[in-house]
């Protein structure tokens, strides 16, 4: 079932599954924004990555004395959520513990994933919850995935990616699946890097983040694209497939990260897990911008 959010300058579409972003579109132009998630390249839109972030290293973790199995990026992505909230501009999706997840997650939790247009922007807000009197580790982190070239009168090398602030980033590496944060470098983002299938060849771009950052993708022939804005992530990645490559770009704010390469497999170990008392809340949120026909 597709359920749809409207304001003046954009349309964007949900799916109950995974409470998807699947759509993004310009009511002026018609533009649309959102990967359409050709099963060729990447068979997604815009999935939203919970209890993980990446791989855990053998597809497991333990946690008091247990080891659960657990693939990529966790289960929401996948699992049906409910509609707990929706007007004109904004829609509220909600996922908890079932029976299900307990087999492969032995936690309480209450996810929320809030919607809401505000004139050419999208903010997605995560709520977490915990129902319980014991601790709850989590991550939590979207994938959104962006049509690049935005209109087809451009190429995808076209385009390059700018960051605000203009400044140097902490950089985290990759081997294979698994964060290698010993050898992280520092990138040189205060420049804009060109867009090229080759510059993912590593897989995706991690950066650690401090203080408010806003990541773009445009181009300088119709000034279209789109721009992430993630005010309190402290990790964001930046990633396009390959060697199967095709035209889109995943700009992904995330709280948490892949296992690190020495990993002890313990979840109150893990790098970058949030640590959630019974009882108390954590608050996440991004927003995507929709450039139209104009300069930034």
């Amino acid at each position: 079932m597709t359920l749809s959010i409207k304001n003046q300058f954009l349309q964007a579409n949900f799916t109950e599954k995974g409470a998807e972003l699947t759509n993004l579109i310009s009511l002026d132009s018609g533009t649309e924004y959102i990967w359409q998630a050709d099963p060729q390249v990447w068979g997604r839109h815009a999935p939203i990555l919970f209890p993980f972030v990446g791989r855990l290293k053998n597809d497991q973790y333990r946690y008091q004395g247990k080891t659960y199995h657990m693939g990529q990026h966790g289960f929401a992505r996948d699992r049906v959520f409910t509609v707990s909230n929706q007007t004109a501009t904004t829609i509220s999706f909600k996922l908890t513990a079932d029976a299900q997840s307990r087999k492969i997650y032995p936690f309480a939790f209450e996810l929320t994933v809030t919607y809401q247009l505000i004139d050419n922007d999208l903010k997605v807000t995560y709520r977490v919850h915990n129902p319980a009197t014991s601790e709850l580790y989590f991550s939590i982190g979207g994938h959104p995935g962006f049509n690049v070239p935005v209109t087809p009168e451009n190429k995808f090398e076209d385009y390059y990616i700018s960051y605000e602030p203009k400044k140097s980033r902490v950089q985290i590496p990759l081997v294979g699946p698994f964060n290698d944060a010993a050898h992280k470098t520092l990138a040189a983002t205060d420049i804009d890097h060109d867009l090229t299938h080759e510059l993912f060849q590593n897989d995706a771009l991690i950066y650690e983040l401090h203080q408010p950052n806003t990541f773009t993708l445009k181009n300088d022939h119709n000034h279209q694209g789109i721009s992430v804005t993630v005010p309190d992530a402290p990790y964001t990645g930046i990633w396009s497939p390959y060697p199967t490559t095709g035209n889109l770009v995943c700009i992904e704010p995330w709280w948490g990260i892949a296992d690190n390469l020495e990993t002890s497999g313990e979840l109150t170990e893990k790098m970058g897990i949030n640590e959630l008392a019974g009882g108390e809340d954590f608050s996440g949120s991004y927003t995507i911008t929709a450039h139209q026909r104009r300069a930034f």
